[in-house]
C-alpha cells in the first residue's frame, strides 16, 4: 500500500519494533512539543502561544519534564504569564467561597473534595495539561489510521501481528477503538489475535525478567545476558507505557 503522509508515524512506529508503537508515538509527540514550547524556535515568546499554555497550565509529569528540558527563560516566561492567570483566577476563586453544610453522618465519612470549590479548583487545574491535551487530540486520529491501515494494508497487519505487542495502558484504548472500528466479522478475528499477542509477549517479558534475576546468583555470572540487560525498563513500559528507563530530553544546542 502506498504511504500517506498521514500514514508514516504509524508504519514508523511499528517498524521501530517497539515494545509499544504507541508508546513509540507519543515520546515522539511529546519532544515536538517540549520543542514547540521551549525549543530555539522561541514559541515561548510569542503571546498567543503563552495564551494556550497559560489556559491549560502543564500537568506534574510534563512540568518536570519541561525543567528537565534546560530553558531557563523560556521556562521563566511561561511561569510568569500563567502564574498572573492563576492568582487571578485563585483570588476569584477565594471570593466566591463558602463553606459547605456538613450533615453529621458526612463528618464520619470520606471527605469528599468535590463538595469544597476551592478544592474542585485545584483539581481541575491539576487534570490540565496542554502538552497532554495536544496529545489527546493526535492520539485519536492515530488510533483511527491505525484500523485503517490495520484492514487494508496487508504488510501493516502482518508487521502488527509479528510484533512485540502493545503496552497495557495503550492496549486497552486499542480495544476501545476496535469495538468502533470493527464489524463483529472483523471483532472475530482481531480480538483472538490481539489477546494471543499480548499473551506471548507479557511472558516474553516476565522470561527477560526471571533471567535478569538469575544473573545475579553467582552460579550464572558467566552466563550470557540473553536479552535480560534492558528488562526493569522494558518491563515497567509494558505495564504502564512511556520509557522509564529514557534519560530526560534536553534542550538541543
Amino acid at each position: 500500500m502506498k504511504e500517506k503522509l498521514y500514514t508514516i508515524p504509524l508504519n514508523d512506529a511499528v517498524n521501530a519494533a517497539d515494545e509499544c508503537p504507541f508508546c513509540y508515538i507519543e515520546r515522539n509527540v511529546e519532544q515536538d512539543l517540549l520543542d514547540y514550547c521551549l525549543g530555539s524556535a522561541a514559541s515561548y515568546m510569542e503571546a498567543d502561544t503563552r495564551a494556550v499554555t497559560d489556559k491549560y497550565g502543564f500537568c506534574r509529569e510534563h512540568i518536570r519534564k519541561m525543567y528537565d528540558y534546560g530553558n531557563t527563560l523560556g521556562n521563566g516566561w511561561i511561569l510568569k504569564t500563567h502564574y498572573r492567570k492563576i492568582i487571578s483566577e485563585m483570588t476569584a476563586q477565594f471570593k466566591s467561597y463558602s463553606p459547605t453544610k456538613i450533615s453529621f453522618k458526612e463528618k464520619f465519612s470520606k471527605p469528599d473534595s468535590l463538595k469544597n470549590s476551592v478544592a474542585r479548583w485545584v483539581q481541575e487545574r491539576d487534570k490540565s495539561c496542554y502538552i497532554c491535551a495536544e496529545f489527546d487530540k493526535m492520539y485519536e486520529r492515530y488510533l483511527d489510521t491505525f484500523f485503517y491501515l490495520y484492514k487494508e494494508d496487508g504488510e501493516f497487519k502482518n508487521k502488527v501481528d509479528s510484533g512485540k505487542g502493545f503496552c497495557l495502558h495503550h492496549f486497552g484504548d486499542l480495544c476501545e477503538y476496535a469495538e468502533l472500528h470493527l464489524s463483529d466479522k472483523e471483532k472475530a478475528e482481531f480480538f483472538p489475535r490481539m489477546f494471543k499477542l499480548m499473551e506471548d509477549n507479557m511472558e516474553r517479558l516476565y522470561e527477560d525478567i526471571s533471567w535478569l534475576i538469575e544473573k545475579f546468583d553467582y552460579k550464572n555470572k558467566d552466563a550470557d545476558w540473553k536479552n535480560s540487560r534492558d528488562a526493569v525498563g522494558r518491563g515497567m513500559q509494558k505495564l504502564r507505557g512511556s520509557y522509564p528507563a529514557d534519560p530526560p530530553y534536553t534542550q538541543k544546542k
